[in-house]
């Protein structure tokens, strides 16, 4: 989302498709696609669902097998590659940890960085949260995320589309950050803003992975703090080359 590096895991269908994408041209600017435009093509090409994740009480608009472009030809796609339109294993396991424990949320400031689909936005706002900005450079993602909390009879958090990482985020009193640790680099630069985000302005970092190897390899995890695990319901296995389980954490830097 934040970075045009290799797809995140998961399942090869979906791989394959993200990265064909990278390989073709769009079929149109997306700059000159009216937010009316994209609820359209959206709500024609996802499918509702929310019964076979861990939040089954949120419902998203998600690519499913039932969808267009689950096998269409991706030179027809029209936008950037589609994160929004998976709900991935460590964003389902942040959302279920807000919805668990609501305290963590009520009356808080919230960023949600790298939102895609909005879902731990919805879990923020549905725990009480007294603002959210979900925010992810994805225009379409931002859509997504405002018809998201359509479906769940919410007002919309704010939703904001310039990239965040590395930016005076103040004004949050929690930070969260579900399925951004999947390239080094990337995982590097999260480590940094972070660290100046909790010494600077006493943020709380909540974030959730499913163990990827590029999350359990960095020198971020000695500073993270195991608050929860969540075994993976069968369908998002299958997904996610079998990963069986995702996990929440506390980030705590050396101050």
């Amino acid at each position: 989302m934040f970075a045009r590096v290799s797809p995140r895991d998961c399942s090869p269908c979906v791989k394959l498709f993200v990265r064909a994408l990278r390989q073709t041209r769009r079929c149109f600017s997306l700059s000159c696609q009216s937010d009316e435009h994209i609820r359209r093509f959206i709500s024609e090409n996802t499918e509702v669902v929310g019964e076979q994740s861990l939040t089954p009480e949120v419902k998203l608009r998600l690519f499913t097998p039932n969808c267009r472009f689950w096998r269409e030809r991706p030179e027809l796609w029209p936008f950037d590659e589609p994160y929004w339109a998976i709900y991935w294993p460590g964003g389902q396991a942040l959302s279920r940890y807000l919805l668990d424990n609501p305290a963590v949320c009520r009356g808080k400031r919230v960023l949600d960085v790298g939102s895609g689909c909005g879902a731990s936005a919805i879990a923020a706002k549905l725990s009480g949260a007294a603002h959210v900005v979900a925010n992810d450079i994805d225009t379409v993602a931002a859509v997504a995320t405002l018809m998201n909390c359509e479906l769940n009879g919410l007002e919309p958090p704010v939703c904001a589309t310039d990239n965040m990482i590395g930016s005076q985020a103040e004004g949050f009193d929690l930070i969260l950050l579900g399925d951004m640790f999947y390239h080094e680099a990337l995982t590097t630069s999260l480590h940094s803003w972070l660290d100046r985000c909790i010494k600077t302005h006493g943020t709380k970092v909540l974030i959730g992975d499913p163990g990827r190897a590029q999350f359990e390899e960095h020198g971020i995890r000695r500073l993270l703090c195991l608050l929860a695990q969540f075994e993976l319901p069968e369908s998002v296995r299958e997904e996610n080359y079998g990963l069986t389980c995702s996990s929440v954490w506390c980030y705590h830097p050396e101050l």
